[in-house]
């Protein structure tokens, strides 16, 4: 249920509404009534949704690790947070929480998978040069005998953000930043953009920039270490070759959550199995093609066949 409101959500605000564009339409209801009573549906299931967890962790408390928000290691998930909170400051409501909720579940559960599906895409396409390289950094900068890759043994694996930042240079999950508005008139490459005037950045077409990138269509990690052509870009807004999570005052307040969770996940996975492809599939059978929406996922679902590696 949760995948399947991820991708409604998904194509309701990635479609293309005419009122949008031509507001005077909006009084013509007929044009939206489609839209609109999908939208109501896709709001209702998500409030029961949310309402059904939040009530959950209300009523068993020390099961999900919350008493008075921690528990004894002094740990707490986040909806224990929000909880707490709420009891500290009670101009917090039920509708806040499931709104901050919602912008966690819906910017940042599908984006991370969706990175994460295509990095293992495009490592299993040469898996004997990018993915072995990248399960012999993490296995060796793992200490030995430990089950799982920790967050504090990320610091010193290059290779593995280095893929995550190519990953994010060539698919991007939104491609298509957040609508702004032009605050005055301005001019750029000879285009006269009128103050107030809607801009929507693409970050898919500057992430394969032949101007800004060497063999831009191609997956290349290399590039971002050292001595690399990209050594020193930067991808929070700082370079704008490179702006998968936008730049400014508006850039994605969730980066951080986001390339932690990809990391984490990603490094576990190479760490944890050795990958092929199903049998009769070959390599370059591994296909690519993008459907657009909110956010741009695999035309086709990728299946892998994982086996669990003996650590040594």
């Amino acid at each position: 249920m949760f995948r399947e409101l991820i991708e409604a959500n998904s194509a309701l605000v990635g479609g293309f509404h005419m009122e949008d564009y031509f507001p005077r339409l909006a009084k013509v209801r007929l044009l939206s009534r489609f839209v609109r009573n999908n939208a109501e549906t896709a709001h209702k299931r998500w409030d029961e949704l949310l309402e059904a967890i939040i009530r959950d962790h209300e009523k068993n408390p020390t099961h999900h690790g919350r008493e008075n928000g921690v528990d004894e290691q002094g740990e707490s998930d986040f909806i224990d947070v929000l909880l707490s909170v709420q009891q500290e400051f009670h101009g917090i409501t039920r509708d806040h929480i499931k709104a901050i909720l919602m912008d966690l579940f819906g910017a940042g559960t599908d984006t991370s998978s969706l990175v994460l599906e295509f990095a293992m895409a495009e490592l299993m396409r040469t898996p004997d040069q990018l993915m072995a390289k990248l399960q012999a950094e993490v296995r060796h900068g793992t200490p030995a005998g430990q089950e799982f890759v920790e967050e504090h043994n990320l610091a010193g694996m290059g290779y593995l953000k280095a893929v995550v930042k190519e990953t994010l240079r060539l698919h991007p999950p939104a491609p298509l930043l957040l609508p702004h508005l032009a605050m005055a008139d301005c001019d750029v490459d000879g285009y006269s953009i009128p103050s107030e005037t809607r801009v929507i950045v693409n970050a898919w077409a500057i992430g394969r920039d032949p101007g800004s990138w060497e063999k831009p269509d191609d997956f290349v990690p290399e590039r971002f270490l050292e001595g690399g052509t990209a050594a020193a870009v930067d991808l929070t807004g700082k370079d704008f070759q490179f702006v998968p999570f936008g730049a400014g005052r508006r850039i994605c307040p969730g980066l951080n959550f986001g390339l932690a969770t990809v990391e984490i996940m990603l490094a576990n996975l190479a760490y944890c199995f050795d990958w092929e492809l199903p049998i009769g599939m070959e390599r370059d059978d591994v296909d690519m093609t993008e459907v657009f929406g909110l956010t741009v996922r695999r035309k086709e679902k990728l299946m892998l066949v994982p086996n669990t590696h003996v650590l040594a």
